[in-house]
């Protein structure tokens, strides 16, 4: 009977020691609503899923912009394009002009003539069955990345250029900057887009994006510039105090913070 006690418990023992430990619980799901967020831009269109943390559940997906690009086009992609994603509560959309209560007013790089007045926020709810607030894309790439906190301004180098200013977290009405005259005629959005990049080259290109930061440091007296967008990575000299490149995907990211009760959006 001792022998078959001893023995019970050391097969016991063995078992413990080579027994497979349970996979640890998932984490339980992000309570609050899903947001779907797209960003459009003059060349691309990106689009993401995310938690109300601001996390990614799903995506990004992106896609050429169409061109030419007519709303019907735009539109039409942007549905293609968030159709695998899975499931949504509300979506915010990031367009580059001037836009005010869900409907464009301007659309310098996409054609501001085939824009002007178009529902883009009556139309993706009736298309995607889902609330929509619309805001321009500068604005929304600088929800994602600013502190809160003093004169923050955020810049995007891409097809052409995005301007937004925040005082201490709150948004400034939008000034389409990038349609402003900058130098011997010629727009920031024609001096240091995407255009003027592939023209003249990187290191001229680099000269005018240095006096680009120091015109709208004169003109704002920001406390924080942060600069964004897909051509932000070009820049290769050393930013002066005050200025640093933030994620492109920021554009995506600051769609949750579009839905903040406190966000006035009438004067996106």
């Amino acid at each position: 009977m001792t022998n078959m006690i001893a023995e019970i418990a050391a097969r016991a023992a063995l078992a413990r020691q080579t027994a497979v430990p349970a996979p640890p619980s998932a984490p339980a799901p992000e309570a609050g609503p899903l947001t779907l967020a797209i960003d459009i831009g003059g060349t691309r269109l990106k689009a993401g899923v995310l938690t109300q943390s601001g996390a990614l559940a799903s995506g990004p997906v992106r896609a050429n912009t169409p061109h030419p690009s007519a709303p019907s086009d735009v539109v039409q992609t942007l549905v293609g394009m968030v159709s695998g994603l899975g499931a949504f509560d509300r979506i915010s959309i990031g367009f580059p002009g001037v836009v005010r209560k869900g409907h464009v007013l301007t659309a310098p790089n996409l054609g501001t003539q085939a824009w002007a007045s178009f529902d883009l926020a009556g139309e993706m709810t009736r298309l995607l069955g889902r609330p929509v607030r619309l805001l321009n894309d500068a604005s929304v790439q600088g929800l994602g990345v600013i502190s809160g906190t003093g004169l923050e301004c955020v810049l995007t180098f891409g097809t052409g250029m995005g301007y937004a200013l925040f005082a201490d977290g709150q948004l400034a009405p939008h000034l389409e900057m990038g349609q402003h005259m900058c130098r011997k005629g010629l727009s920031y959005d024609h001096y240091i887009g995407n255009a003027a990049l592939q023209e003249v080259g990187a290191k001229r290109w680099n000269r005018r994006a240095q006096k680009v930061i120091a015109a709208i440091d004169e003109l704002v007296n920001f406390d924080t510039l942060l600069i964004g967008g897909g051509n932000a990575k070009k820049i290769s000299f050393p930013l002066p105090p005050r200025v640093r490149v933030v994620p492109n995907e920021a554009g995506i990211t600051g769609g949750v913070r579009l839905w903040d009760s406190r966000l006035d959006t009438a004067f996106g």
